[in-house]
């Protein structure tokens, strides 16, 4: 399940019907507050850790160890993404993915945070970030998994499909119509 999805429904309420639309934790700030974002958090980080452990778990006797995860974490991105049990609307998948790269390969999770909070912090566009991050994501997979083509492939998959799901973000931001986000905070900056 989606994090933002099941802390708006213990609220009896769905994210998905304020702000952008969007099951992410950008539109649950903006629509919650920081405050109770924590447990959006621990959701969406727990699921791709778990996973990723597990399927290092199930394909080590094989000696697929980094593939293992790595099918794992596609398919928490893919759920999350894209949740059946909620129309196939979720989030971008930005934080578990976040995640999901940092427990495969720590130096590409380092990388992703550094770009990503970088840019934030320069800009207050959480989706340029995101999107950034996301590039960040597949170009640290080609270069630090260049010698494991599965894992490889689907880091860039992973990497990719974030950006695809910002699509409507780049548009907004070449336009100049992107909101700003105060991540620590309820509402956004203009």
């Amino acid at each position: 399940h989606n994090g933002a999805i099941c802390v708006s429904a213990m609220l009896h309420d769905d994210v998905r019907s304020h702000g952008s639309g969007n099951a992410g934790l950008t539109n649950f700030i903006r629509s919650y507050g920081a405050g109770r974002s924590a447990m959006v958090i621990a959701i969406d980080v727990g699921k791709a850790v778990l996973a990723c452990l597990l399927g290092a778990l199930v394909f080590e006797p094989y000696g697929l160890r980094l593939e293992g995860m790595t099918l794992a974490g596609v398919c928490v991105m893919l759920g999350h993404d894209f949740p059946a049990l909620q129309g196939f609307r979720g989030g971008k998948g930005i934080l578990s993915g976040w995640f999901i790269a940092w427990t495969i390969d720590w130096r590409i999770g380092l990388l992703i945070g550094v770009v990503f909070f970088v840019t934030y912090l320069i800009t207050k566009y959480v989706s340029l970030g995101s999107v950034l991050a996301s590039i960040t994501f597949a170009v640290g997979f080609a270069v630090f998994q260049h010698d494991h083509v599965y894992v490889m492939a689907g880091g860039i998959f992973m990497g990719a499909l974030c950006v695809f799901m910002h699509r409507a973000n780049i548009l907004r931001l070449i336009r100049g119509e992107e909101r700003k986000t105060n991540l620590f905070g309820k509402g956004s900056k203009s």
